[in-house]
């Protein structure tokens, strides 16, 4: 990476979209080509899946890296891109036995207070210890902070309970793409809302 190189990743981290957007632009491609898809998985998964959820991870998490590791941004971003491909894999395999808690509890009694269980447990039922007009005032703000992707594919599968199929129709991606943006939407409410424990201290 030459200098050039190191300043742009140092504007990105300080909040230039554009110099981001280049930075993506250039190492995109080459990751790509060096990610490999099961022929098992490739009628549901494709590479410009991975990219796509790897770049609206990179917009989202670009001011935690670290500017004076600027050479490290390729091996970043690349490694993002393996993560996400590992778990749309996975969550694809599990769709083989699916574990039907989520939305069979959102069905039982409120959507947003089973999302919130799955979000923050940590033993207890975190419902059960959060007023429940509480709970959907922190999801309902946390909400508002997450991507719009993220935010929607969240609102129709977990929320409105749809089949992951319609989910993948109604944004137009692939299924693929819908368990990459779901597992990421949840891992940012979960920075988001922090542990119950948390919410139960900013109570006192």
């Amino acid at each position: 990476m030459n200098s050039e190189e190191q300043n742009r990743v140092c504007r990105a981290v300080a909040g230039d979209k554009d110099a981001l957007g280049d930075l993506l632009e250039f190492y995109g491609p080459v990751i790509a080509a060096n990610l490999v898809i099961s022929p098992t998985w490739q009628g549901t998964l494709d590479v410009a899946d991975v990219i796509q959820v790897t770049y609206l991870e990179a917009f989202t998490h670009i001011q935690s890296f670290d500017p004076a590791r600027a050479e490290a941004f390729p091996a970043w971003l690349r490694r993002m891109a393996e993560n996400n491909l590992r778990d749309a894999i996975r969550s694809l395999e599990a769709k083989k036995n699916p574990s039907p808690r989520l939305q069979l509890d959102a069905w039982r009694h409120d959507s947003h207070l089973a999302l919130f269980d799955v979000l923050t447990s940590g033993g207890q039922t975190p419902s059960r210890l959060v007023r429940q007009d509480e709970a959907r005032q922190r999801l309902d703000q946390a909400f508002g902070c997450l991507p719009p992707d993220y935010a929607r594919t969240v609102q129709l599968y977990d929320l409105e309970g749809l089949p992951v199929a319609d989910v993948a129709q109604k944004m137009g991606r692939s299924i693929g793409a819908i368990y990459m943006l779901r597992r990421r939407a949840h891992d940012r409410l979960r920075e988001l809302l922090g542990p119950v424990s948390q919410i139960l201290e900013s109570r006192a």
